[in-house]
């Protein structure tokens, strides 16, 4: 049995600007709660394929989809390739309808199918409760006025560090080690399962003083990279999702840090100050930001660099 669901939501902003939000797929995990991590598989002008890990009902799974993108009509349609149980198959469609100079009705349709022996009602409950605030979550940041450029952004660091990218790879990933190694965290709490999805909770103190508690998803690729998404981001963000890559090079490991925010304006001039703009909540952030990553960094590699000496010190 097929079953068809319809959410609606006003979204006072223009919209192709409502439009540019949900065609960027690359831009959910800070926009949109459940999105955790997108990898493209494929990406043409009008039409595109993803890997997307997502949360169901506490529960982080994924999913291979198709989408087809029509910027002209404002229509983006969707079919999952490979749908993961509880979910059979599962498609749909969303529109904007300019109703005004800056209102928008956006419509998101889904139809799908649940594996044998689910209940139905459970899984349309689920895409209820995540229709509905994937457009409330839409509409907070359509609404703010402001650029959506100004608003998500991505900063980026790359060091190089005498290392391999197994060695700096293992300490990233043993978070549980952090707070023996790096000044700034206070304690982790790690989970794990069977694919590769942690469970990250973590007290951190910034170079002001001001403690703050973030829990993070996060998607681990053994000595290559660590996607994570923030579930509890700092109060100066709506979203923060970002990665860690590991590469071999000649002269060590190349290591890259990014980070993707949705800045809160409201936020930020309530934590900087009432003056405070997008341009001066951007700068510190990537300094917060950046400096927490080479922070980290450093502490890897003195931690390898102490791992090596004591195996040189060890009796053969």
């Amino acid at each position: 049995m097929t079953i068809r669901t319809t959410h609606t939501r006003v979204v006072e902003a223009p919209a192709d600007e409502v439009y540019g939000l949900v065609a960027d797929v690359g831009r959910w995990p800070v926009i949109f709660e459940p999105s955790v991590l997108v990898r493209h598989l494929h990406r043409g002008d009008d039409e595109e394929r993803f890997r997307l890990w997502a949360t169901v009902n506490g529960q982080v799974t994924d999913w291979t989809s198709r989408r087809t993108l029509d910027a002209a009509g404002r229509r983006i349609t969707f079919e999952q390739e490979r749908s993961r149980a509880p979910i059979a198959s599962m498609g749909g469609q969303w529109t904007f309808d300019e109703t005004g100079p800056r209102t928008t009705t956006v419509t998101l349709d889904h139809h799908f199918t649940v594996a044998d022996g689910v209940d139905p009602e459970v899984i349309t409950g689920a895409v209820d409760r995540n229709s509905v605030a994937e457009l409330g979550a839409l509409a907070r940041i359509a609404e703010l006025g402001h650029p959506v450029d100004d608003i998500i952004v991505t900063f980026e660091d790359r060091v190089t560090l005498d290392a391999t990218a197994a060695e700096l790879y293992d300490f990233v990933y043993r978070s549980d080690r952090w707070p023996d190694h790096v000044p700034h965290v206070g304690r982790v709490d790690l989970t794990e399962d069977a694919d590769g999805v942690q469970l990250m909770e973590m007290d951190t103190v910034t170079e002001g003083g001001i403690p703050h508690t973030t829990r993070s998803i996060r998607i681990c690729v053994p000595a290559e990279r660590i996607d994570y998404k923030q579930q509890l981001p700092p109060a100066m963000l709506f979203g923060h999702s970002g990665a860690w890559e590991f590469a071999d090079d000649p002269a060590g490991v190349v290591v890259t840090a990014r980070h993707t925010v949705a800045i809160n304006p409201a936020a930020a001039r309530d934590i900087l100050g009432p003056g405070t703009g997008l341009a001066e909540a951007r700068a510190y952030l990537g300094e917060a930001l950046g400096t927490n990553s080479r922070n980290t960094l450093l502490c890897a590699a003195q931690y390898v660099a102490a791992r090596r000496a004591e195996s040189a010190k060890a009796p053969s």
